[in-house]
């Protein structure tokens, strides 16, 4: 434990996220973990070879096995590991990742294999659900302004594994190779002054090959303010966003409906009603019949319910092993694909 107590934070003025190098050296583990590495040293065990089964106590959308490949590459660890592939779902208390390899290699890090796991997983649900709500038509991730900036990335990137067709996250859609995506704010209307001004000006800096979607929500009737931009702008503008706040009623079926209508009506099909603000599974459906042509969806996929991931060692020295209550040996799946 000597290493643990001599641990000290250097820079009083970061913040206080953990850095890359801070969670491979162990140091957002918990203590007992390195309590463990210590105690099985002394007695000679800290290379015993093990095998570590990860399930969780409900069903969900499998995600976070990159970043574990990453976190063991990164320790130097010489472990074979077996997984779902990210995307596929798995059933309550269904083993999801096997790992093979000596303990002192990787058992240190148990709490940020699950906590990776757990975390993404549940984003990834999350999205997993809101997508199938929307039937076909595109869900985009807004949900990084509902979580700590250190691990809004890796809830974007989630969200796209579980099915998001964009993420509004620069880092996120970065590590999945993608182009971030997501229109203006309010903010950028209300410093503009007029909505027509801004969308005009906001047409001109748009990279090529990137639609315009403009808010029309913030000074006029949300239909009103449609058929404006639609006349002003004809084929420039493909989409209109409804973001109306719970204060004036929040985003309805009905106005869904009029805003489709009455643009279609004045010959502009082709502009499409995005809808975002508070949207969940039961929202989306509602809207899409309504009309709705995609979403924007942030905190219902942010605040998505980690799945609670567990690791139990099933072997020792390649006998079977298990606490009580758990059956000892290698649980029978076929479903677990060679991945490191």
């Amino acid at each position: 434990m000597g290493d643990v107590r001599a641990f000290r934070v250097e820079d009083p003025g970061r913040l206080l996220s953990a850095e890359h190098r801070e969670i491979v050296g162990g140091w957002t583990s918990d203590v007992y973990f390195a309590k463990t590495r210590d105690v099985l040293r002394r007695l000679g065990r800290l290379d015993a070879e093990v095998t570590a089964e990860v399930f969780a106590r409900e069903g969900g959308v499998f995600c976070g096995l990159e970043e574990v490949r990453r976190l063991l590459v990164s320790v130097g660890a010489d472990a074979q590991v077996e997984a779902l592939w990210e995307g596929e779902e798995f059933e309550p208390r269904e083993v999801v990742m096997r790992i093979r390899g000596r303990y002192g290699e990787f058992g240190l890090h148990e709490t940020t294999i699950l906590g990776i796991l757990s975390s993404s997983s549940g984003w990834a649900t999350a999205a997993r659900r809101c997508v199938e709500a929307a039937g076909g038509l595109p869900v985009l991730c807004f949900g990084a302004r509902h979580v700590h900036p250190s691990c809004a990335p890796v809830m974007e990137r989630s969200a796209l594994v579980g099915g998001c067709s964009d993420a509004s996250c620069i880092l996120g859609a970065k590590l999945m190779g993608r182009e971030p995506r997501g229109t203006i704010p309010h903010a950028a209307i209300l410093i503009a002054g007029d909505t027509l001004r801004l969308a005009e000006a906001y047409g001109e800096v748009l990279p090529p090959g990137e639609g315009l979607s403009v808010l029309v929500d913030t000074f006029k009737d949300e239909a009103e303010e449609s058929l404006r931009l639609a006349e002003a702008l004809k084929e420039r503008l493909t989409a209109v966003r409804l973001d109306t706040p719970g204060e004036r009623g929040g985003v309805t079926p009905e106005l869904v409906r009029e805003v489709r209508y009455r643009l279609s009506m004045a010959g502009y099909g082709h502009v499409t009603v995005f809808v975002s603000g508070g949207l969940n599974p039961d929202r989306i459906r509602v809207l899409a019949e309504a009309g709705a042509g995609g979403f924007g969806v942030g905190s219902y996929i942010a605040h998505g319910t980690p799945r609670d991931m567990t690791m139990d060692l099933k072997e020792v020295d390649r006998r079977p092993v298990a606490k009580r209550g758990r059956l000892p040996g290698l649980t029978p799946t076929d479903r677990l694909k060679r991945v490191i």
